[in-house]
């Protein structure tokens, strides 16, 4: 058993924002949430004071390069990394080697993760080998376990074969999870069209329309088929107002943004060089506000890291042949909680409902809340303390936010009666 003393549940399933001792069953299962609970015979327990105890976090978006490129990365390396981010749960995109578009690929995924803390899903690709030309067997994935399908890193610039997925899609109740660019609009990728890191780097950059114009014509067929649509680490300001346009129609969609285009912008690319290199790119000051502005009304549904490790040799090339992605898994909750809770944008509450209630609602997972009855998937967060990292748990160091002061960090997370300490 074990038993956390003289935290503050902060919980948004319930709305409680109360202090609370939680004891947990040996079988992991969280049998009493109330004051001042005396510990039972032989029961561990965990000092949180001055933690709060809330739902883990839950990722929809992180990159594990497993199978064939973990050099960069792996389920293991890659769930410690989310461990020590606060998160339960993580969902894996299907561009790994081989492509995850077979029931075998996915089953590989979640079997090396079996004896994680963390619980790692796969998703299933949209078309075989994300080559955009054939949907794969769309039952047989969900059969599989994963909880979505998505060509992420891919756009599906067919406007008649994105239709037909998302006929399938709502046929057999899949959440589609669309990387939005239009390629012609991306004469290269990794930094803002026309910013001056794009002049500096010698490259042209990714217009914002190429992600609002597909995000646009995505809504319409949405709208025409009746699926439920993601669109992933959403950067342009314009797209924003679409999604809350699309969502006022009565579109089934949702939307992700990630920590690093809420808190940076273009301009930070002429700093940190490729590694402020990814794609979507960052974009201006006014179109992180407008996103920041999305998140808090409700119009951006969860936060999402797009974890993307790369290996030093890879980030060290020049800019115009260096890959795109930061890593963001350990860094996500410090990001957030500095550029928006401390500067008074969100409340830690509503912080919690972006990075816990919110994904795992829309991915279908349940049982999540900080109540007797369900498996215990917890962290424990710090709000207050400075907080510089400089060693990761990821395999990718590849973040422009390594030596940056922020403030706050997970301390733990708790899977069932098992604590994992950052």
């Amino acid at each position: 058993m074990l038993l956390i003393q003289n935290g503050r549940v902060l919980d948004p399933y319930t709305n409680t924002d109360e202090k609370r001792d939680v004891l947990i069953g040996d079988d992991g299962v969280i049998a009493r949430v109330e004051p001042n609970i005396d510990p039972p015979a032989g029961c561990e327990t965990y000092d949180a004071a001055g933690l709060t105890i809330s739902p883990g976090f839950v990722d929809g978006h992180v990159h594990f390069r497993d199978p064939g490129q973990t050099a960069k990365e792996d389920v293991l390396t890659g769930a410690a990394a989310a461990a020590a981010g606060g998160y339960a749960t993580v969902i894996c995109m299907a561009n790994t080697v081989p492509t995850c578009d077979t029931p075998e690929v996915i089953r590989y995924v979640t079997e090396k993760a079996a004896g994680c803390p963390v619980e790692v899903l796969q998703a299933g690709a949209v078309t075989k080998g994300l080559k955009g030309q054939e949907l794969t067997d769309f039952s047989a994935l969900k059969a599989a376990g994963a909880p979505c399908l998505t060509d992420d890193g891919v756009n599906l610039t067919s406007a008649g074969l994105c239709r037909a997925a998302m006929e399938q899609a709502a046929a057999r109740d899949i959440l589609l999870s669309f990387h939005e660019e239009e390629p012609s609009l991306v004469p290269s990728p990794g930094v803002n069209f026309g910013a001056a890191a794009a002049e500096k780097f010698g490259v042209p950059g990714a217009r914002a329309s190429a992600e609002t114009a597909m995000i646009a014509r995505d809504i319409a067929l949405a709208l025409d088929t009746g699926a439920r649509v993601l669109f992933q680490h959403v950067s342009a300001a314009q797209s924003a107002a679409l999604i809350r346009a699309g969502k006022a129609l009565g579109a089934k969609i949702y939307a992700e943004v990630t920590p690093h285009h809420l808190a940076l912008t273009e301009d930070d690319v002429l700093t940190h060089g490729t590694y402020a290199r990814m794609n979507p790119p960052l974009r201006r000051e006014a179109d992180r506000q407008a996103l920041i502005d999305a998140l808090a009304d409700g119009t951006i549904d969860m936060i999402a890291t797009d974890h993307a490790p790369h290996t030093a040799e890879e980030k060290a090339r020049a800019f115009a042949n260096a890959p795109s992605g930061i890593t963001g898994l350990e860094t996500a909750f410090s990001v957030c909680n500095t550029v928006l809770v401390q500067t008074g944008r969100l409340t830690p509450m509503q912080l919690i409902e972006k990075m816990s209630k919110n994904p795992a609602e829309i991915y279908g997972l349940t049982g999540r809340a900080v109540q007797a009855g369900n498996f215990a998937r917890l962290v424990l967060l710090d709000w207050q303390s400075e907080t510089v990292y400089r060693s990761y748990r990821s395999k990718g160091v590849n973040t422009p936010f390594t030596g940056v002061p922020l403030t706050g960090a997970p301390r733990a997370i708790v899977t069932g009666a098992r604590v994992t300490a950052r």
